[in-house]
């Protein structure tokens, strides 16, 4: 693949050419030249776009494909083709199918769907056998056909002593374990946060204490085995204090969290719209804020589309029968540079992949081409139009967005909307 990308601005603080708009010579998938003009008398392929910004390729760590047992919701070939079109160069895929992800043969089948994609395909395997929070799951094995990390899809370990054995065990060859927050007793059957706003809806409430409680449980057994913690998508202020003083302990423990908690309030269930029913739900401003925070001084350590394809049979009813879920690719940098500037966007979109021993590659003469193509300047009002997922669950129909995705270049492959 030889491509000429003409006057493309680079976004990329690890680039000796960040913040310049120039030329981008990249031969047999590699950077072989970057430049103010370069002449093109090979007749190489150009990309030439409106306003055409260039980054490091995005990274996602919680992103759902349907395959296997869930193709209705999304395929593994038609999600990655959404990652792409999305900007996404790499994602990291949950095991919540069915058959669960919880062996060698199922890592390796991911694997090999995936093969030759321009995306990146890392699985996530589950902690426990069947996801079933009973017994763990084959951690080794998993790690050898290629998982990149353990998490029993938003579903909490109950037994501590379990969640202490998984992170002694895996700190044995450095497995990254990931925790839900949320203590299911107190969490209960609520179903939004339990605040002034489920009272008047008349909706059971989840409160901040069910994640809250969890957090500091699994922060005193990280302590206590010095292992490797993930705490994916947090949405309370009060959680954003906890990890902060682990982090000052100097504990090996990062956590993320959803696009979405950093975009809408539980006050937006007021229309029991069901694309609004998430997992952590939806929060107040104050815990928004606090999140927002976090990624200032450096707390919260990436951000993620959670991206979860649901059938209409599954969305599109009552709401307190309806599914946990949003889909969040299409939408993941048009919501972040709305909040954010762009130079912060880009530093979100491309943090996290040291966790999980993913190599970046920044943009320089002799790397790999792992590029992501943008426009932040074009402003939307995202629409179905917008996904191309199978499954159309978004909390974000109808919410202006600024930023497009122009595509990816990436394993010597070019992906253009």
């Amino acid at each position: 693949m030889n491509v000429l990308v003409k006057s493309a601005t680079i976004v990329d603080p690890k680039s000796d050419f960040h913040n310049q708009t120039v030329d981008v010579l990249i031969e047999k998938g590699l950077i072989s030249q970057i430049s103010k003009q370069i002449d093109n008398p090979k007749n190489h392929k150009e990309i030439k776009l409106e306003n055409l910004h260039l980054s490091q390729g995005w990274f996602d760590s919680s992103v759902s494909f349907g395959e296997p047992g869930f193709e209705e919701r999304e395929t593994i070939a038609n999600g990655l083709n959404t990652a792409a079109n999305s900007g996404f160069t790499a994602v990291a895929v949950n095991s919540n199918t069915n058959p669960v992800i919880d062996s060698y043969a199922d890592i390796s089948f991911l694997k090999a769907k995936a093969k030759n994609h321009p995306v990146s395909l890392y699985p996530i395997g589950a902690l426990t056998k069947h996801s079933d929070g009973e017994d763990l799951a084959e951690l080794f094995d998993m790690t050898s056909a290629g998982a990149v990390a353990f998490y029993d899809y938003q579903k909490p370990i109950k037994n501590p002593n379990l969640m202490k054995l998984a992170l002694q065990y895996a700190s044995n060859f450095g497995g990254l374990v990931y925790s839900f927050p949320q203590e299911s007793k107190i969490s209960g059957l609520g179903v939004m946060n339990e605040n002034v706003t489920s009272t008047s809806l008349g909706l059971k409430g989840n409160p901040t204490l069910a994640e809250e409680l969890q957090i500091a449980r699994d922060l005193f057994i990280l302590e206590y085995t010095e292992g490797k913690l993930h705490i994916p998508t947090i949405s309370t202020a009060k959680s954003v204090e906890l990890i902060r003083a682990a982090k000052q302990k100097k504990l090996d423990v990062t956590c993320s969290v959803a696009i979405h908690n950093l975009v809408f309030t539980d006050e937006h269930l007021e229309t029991f719209n069901t694309n609004f029913k998430v997992l952590p739900p939806l929060r107040t401003q104050k815990d928004m804020d606090a999140l927002i925070e976090g990624f200032k001084d450096g707390t919260i350590d990436m951000v993620t589309s959670d991206h979860n394809p649901i059938d209409i049979e599954h969305k599109k009813i009552e709401f307190d029968f309806a599914k946990y879920g949003t889909i969040g690719l299409e939408s993941a940098f048009g919501a972040l540079n709305s909040i954010f500037t762009i130079k912060k966007t880009i530093e979100l979109l491309t943090k996290g992949k040291e966790r999980y021993g993913i190599k970046s590659s920044p943009i320089a003469v002799g790397n790999d081409a792992d590029l992501s193509l943008f426009n932040p300047e074009d402003s939307y009002t995202f629409s179905a139009e917008n996904i191309t997922s199978t499954s159309k669950n978004s909390i974000f129909l109808g919410k202006e967005l600024k930023g497009k995705v122009y595509g990816i270049i990436s394993n010597n492959q070019i992906v253009i909307k």
